[in-house]
């Protein structure tokens, strides 16, 4: 191939396609590998026996509900302990589809302090 801007074009364009081919190889090869388990402090942070609790609710269930049903547990936020009626009073009544929802949105609220 000719030294000249269009040969070196087409070898970036060749290189750049290659990667790409590369990347989408080991994103599939990676995707029959197990998920890693939260480590603290990840967005997968539990809020100790407030976990049990929402586990055991039902679902959909509201920001209403919640509040009600497990007001009273404490949830350690950036500025102290707070309770899960403290944390979530200022929400709008949202809808939550599991526990996991809940729990993000607790999570949010605590860290935003």
């Amino acid at each position: 191939m000719a030294d000249d801007k269009k040969g070196r074009n087409k070898q970036a364009d060749d290189e750049e396609r290659r990667q790409r081919k590369r990347e989408l190889e080991e994103a599939r090869d990676r995707g029959d590998e197990a998920e890693p388990e939260p480590v603290d402090g990840a967005a997968g942070e539990r809020l100790g026996d407030l976990d049990e609790a929402l586990e055991e609710q039902e679902y959909p269930t509201t920001t209403e509900e919640v509040i009600e049903a497990h007001g009273d547990h404490e949830v350690e936020a950036q500025e102290g302990w707070k309770s899960v009626d403290e944390v979530l009073t200022p929400v709008d009544d949202e809808t939550y589809e599991s526990a996991d929802d809940v729990r993000s949105r607790i999570q949010g609220l605590i860290r935003r302090g």
